[in-house]
């Protein structure tokens, strides 16, 4: 078989390969969150009818739990957006361990940016038990106060206007030019570009997620409607357009969601 067309089937072959695993991680952390989803509002049902009170202090197996849900849900949500970055990376360290180079793993790459998207986890979990003990939450997770939902609302689309935000997403629409100027070598080089290509997307979605306490933190149809808005702003043409329009219309909302509160 020719130099190239060897080269090509290996690139076509880790591309099945590196895909095929973000889909089943993506797939297994959605069946998660609609167990976990299904096991709350059941939860949710019986306490109501019991007229039990569900604001109570969280021990550190309740916090360990709901950081646990947040990883898995973050990891559900930003992986297939991630995903253009990732095959880019795997085709790159394909390419060049072919050529005799050595390339640190694919994997090492996805651990840092999971390893970031776990860090806003954890401080999206210290939110929540914020929100919690001062039952500004449902038992599903959904803002009990419109002024909160209103002012979340606003902010999230304030931040879809401003220049950080489309500085951070143009790292996350254009793998070229990431792997291109955040090049590094070696294993620590891999995780070092898969932590930065974590605090980009960070910096990008970050008030987005923060949607979920409007919506629910566990409403699985707000979750999917989320990621799919990350999706489409990161891989479509003119999703960062449609991003800024977005914005304007949650800053609307937000503004309705006060004036009639």
């Amino acid at each position: 078989m020719p130099e190239g067309t060897a080269l090509e089937a290996i690139v076509r072959r880790d591309r099945w390969i590196v895909g095929g695993a973000l889909a089943i991680v993506t797939i297994l952390c959605w069946l998660y969150l609609i167990d976990m989803a299904t096991g709350m509002g059941e939860m949710d049902m019986r306490g109501m009818s019991e007229g039990m009170s569900m604001i109570r202090p969280w021990t550190a197996a309740d916090f360990l739990l709901m950081f646990v849900m947040w990883a898995v849900m973050m990891v559900g949500m930003m992986l297939p957006s991630a995903a253009p970055m990732i095959l880019l990376y795997a085709r790159v360290e394909r390419t060049n361990r072919a050529k005799g180079h050595v390339i640190a793993p694919t994997g090492l790459f996805v651990l840092g940016y999971v390893i970031v998207w776990s860090a806003f986890s954890l401080v999206a979990t210290a939110a929540q038990w914020g929100l919690d003990q001062t039952a500004l939450l449902s038992p599903m997770m959904v803002a009990t106060s419109a002024t909160l939902g209103g002012g979340l609302l606003i902010v999230a689309g304030a931040y879809q206007l401003t220049p950080l935000k489309y500085a951070c997403l143009a790292h996350c629409r254009s793998p070229i030019q990431f792997i291109t100027h955040h090049w590094r070598k070696g294993r620590l080089g891999a995780l070092r570009m898969g932590i930065d290509h974590g605090v980009f997307c960070v910096g990008c979605c970050w008030a987005l997620m923060i949607l979920l306490f409007v919506g629910g933190v566990m409403n699985l149809l707000w979750i999917a409607a989320l990621a799919i808005v990350v999706l489409l702003e990161k891989v479509v043409p003119r999703g960062d357009i449609a991003g800024k329009l977005g914005g304007v219309m949650l800053i609307g909302l937000g503004l309705w969601t006060l004036a009639t509160a």
